[in-house]
């Protein structure tokens, strides 16, 4: 099996899915050759009796710590923590220095490690100036607190504009931009349910900056769409609801029968074939679950699968 373009999201570990669960899921990835381990400093406050987050990185830092020397690649986030109970999407920590600097020591510390593979700028804070937001960042790179940095729920233009100011800075340049992307799409115009930060909706324009600009990572999160495209008791929602969806969940269908793969799995092998190959944020709360991403994600699509997909 090829190695799997994805990175395992555990957003609800610690919450929702309970330690015992989440530390089997953890080790059958990594015997299936996954590396990339997806969290944030405010999974899950939705789901916390305390209103914030924190619960992942600390699960996660319990795990490390059971098994030492333990091969992995943690991504983590700062920015949408709230500040009080109740209080995203309005009322955030933000990404002033000083707020990044200590979530990052506290992250770190949940964590038990020294630093991270990649962090991410998880939500736009205005209020801040884009060259204190490089200068933030860049000095946790030139800290070794973490190797890379990268930008979520940004429109693809202001990351675009970030990555000039941190060149003309002479500072690290983010590398990694994450969005919302699924292989099938909303109807245009249409708000999507569960999406509250509207910029996080990859859009045409950052598929095309992804494709010109190579040295970038584009990471996609809700990629398999909650399990809708395998689960008859999760319909889709009303904004994917319109003829191209028919078009391409026939499409989807029929290279999934080909292959002999459930159509999700046929969604993360699309995501990662693609051009731009994106790496999708795959949550999981079982042993099978993770199994089947781990499958789907290790597949390559070939050109005319791609073809038949992308022109239903």
């Amino acid at each position: 099996m090829n190695t799997p373009t994805m990175a395992l999201g555990a957003m609800y570990f610690g919450t929702r899915v309970d330690e015992r669960t989440a530390f089997s899921i953890l080790d059958r990835y990594v015997e299936l050759g996954g590396a990339f381990i997806d969290t944030s400093d405010n999974y899950s406050f939705w789901t916390s009796d305390t209103g914030f987050g924190g619960q992942s990185e600390a699960l996660l830092g319990r795990w490390l710590a059971s098994n030492p020397g333990v091969r992995v690649r943690l991504s983590t986030k700062v920015g949408a923590q709230p500040t009080r109970v109740g209080g995203f999407p309005d009322h955030l920590e933000g990404l002033r220095k000083d707020v990044v600097r200590e979530a990052m020591t506290q992250s770190l510390e949940r964590l038990g490690v020294d630093g991270v593979d990649l962090y991410w700028a998880h939500v736009e804070d205005p209020a801040v100036p884009l060259e204190d937001l490089v200068e933030t960042f860049g000095g946790l790179v030139g800290d070794g607190l973490t190797a890379r940095w990268g930008v979520s729920n940004h429109p693809s233009w202001l990351l675009e504009r970030i990555r000039a100011t941190a060149e003309h800075a002479g500072l690290p340049q983010p590398d990694a931009y994450q969005e919302r992307y699924s292989y099938l799409q909303p109807a245009g115009g249409m708000d999507v349910e569960g999406q509250p930060i509207p910029l996080g909706m990859l859009s045409p324009d950052g598929l095309d900056f992804l494709r010109r600009n190579p040295s970038f990572d584009g990471w996609v999160y809700t990629a398999t769409l909650q399990g809708r495209y395998d689960r008859t008791d999760r319909p889709l929602e009303t904004e994917y609801r319109h003829p191209g969806t028919e078009r391409r969940l026939e499409a989807l269908a029929g290279v999934a029968k080909e292959r002999g793969l459930r159509p999700g799995q046929v969604v993360l092998a699309w995501l990662a074939s693609g051009n731009p190959a994106l790496t999708p944020i795959v949550g999981a709360s079982s042993i099978e679950q993770i199994e089947q991403a781990v499958e789907g994600a290790s597949t390559t699509l070939t050109e005319d699968e791609l073809a038949a997909l992308n022109n239903p």
